[in-house]
């Protein structure tokens, strides 16, 4: 790892993170209305215009838009994302008790589609009969196109309330994993699936294929030491470009299963126009796009020896 190549990837995770942040607090700042007037000036409350107007000065609410924009900038700086306008509570705390469940989730979601991905590949490039190659190729453009919400609530309706197999309450943290990872495998095998599959045929294709078959080496042996050696960097790519979209999936799937996470924050912060959580979850979001980009290249040179760090950045 040469210093060019840190210098650079710094830079860019600097103006990825800026960029991210300046076009989310101008499209929250453009949006009509006032926030804490919408939160606090309901006759509900029985709040006076003084009151308000107090709050609106706790919450810097009143100082012009420049202002607002650079003492937010400062304050996520330094770790300080502000305090929630629905509840008061620090949105530092906020997202460090939601991130682990979502954490966990995306973990166990991205490795069960890359299992997807890979069973569904190999069975349609190396499987022995003809037309359940043909069968199987089909499989990952149908599953990208099932939405979300309508996966989970099939496995909900056949394995919890059919079958009895996953209980939907009193399960144990791991069978509360199980059909949330399930409904998120299955949109995000497809298109590794898609790649993989590709990308076996184009390595296929290849000279040094047929070399190693003229040596009598058999079907399974290329498969595993040259075809998915060189067939697995796209799909390395897309897996990084695929996890950071599970913030988006898990909206969808941590409200329909109930869970409390990154997704369920989301869904509250937006029904209440709660602008410093929708900040800090897109910075958050961000840096989990440039993190993973980083070790995605980091890992292309020790899949292939033939690709160095400099031509990665």
């Amino acid at each position: 790892m040469t210093r060019g190549f840190l210098v650079r990837r710094i830079w860019q995770a600097l103006i990825v993170l800026l960029a991210a942040y300046t076009v989310a607090f101008l499209l929250l700042a453009a949006l009509p209305g006032d926030a804490i007037m919408a939160r606090y000036a309901s006759p509900e409350l029985g709040l006076s215009p003084a009151q308000i107007e107090e709050i609106r000065v706790a919450y810097g609410a009143d100082k012009p838009v420049l202002v607002r924009y650079a003492e937010t900038l400062l304050g996520f700086l330094i770790g300080d994302f502000g305090n929630s306008l629905k509840s008061g509570a620090s949105v530092g705390t906020l997202l460090l008790n939601a991130i682990p469940s979502t954490l966990a989730l995306a973990v166990c979601g991205l490795a069960a589609g890359v299992v997807v991905a890979f069973v569904l590949a190999i069975t349609a490039t190396y499987g022995h009969v003809r037309w359940v190659r043909r069968l199987v190729r089909s499989f990952p453009p149908v599953m990208v196109s099932l939405p979300a919400f309508w996966v989970a609530i099939i496995l909900v309706q056949f394995f919890s309330f059919r079958l009895g197999w996953v209980p939907t309450i009193g399960a144990s943290p791991v069978e509360a994993l199980i059909l949330p990872t399930l409904t998120l495998a299955i949109p995000m095998g497809a298109p590794l699936a898609q790649v993989l599959i590709a990308s076996i045929d184009e390595v296929n294709r290849e000279d040094f294929v047929d070399v190693v078959k003229a040596r009598g080496a058999r079907p399974a042996w290329i498969l595993w030491h040259n075809v998915l050696r060189n067939a697995s960097l796209p799909v390395l790519t897309m897996s990084g470009v695929l996890f950071t979209e599970l913030v988006s999936n898990a909206v969808v799937t941590e409200t329909v299963f109930g869970r409390t996470g990154i997704g369920s924050l989301t869904v509250e912060a937006v029904a209440s126009r709660d602008t410093p959580i929708l900040m800090a979850i897109v910075v958050i979001a961000a840096l989990l796009f440039v993190v993973i980009s980083f070790l995605v290249d980091l890992t292309y040179p020790v899949i292939d020896r033939r690709i160095k760090l400099e031509e990665v950045a």
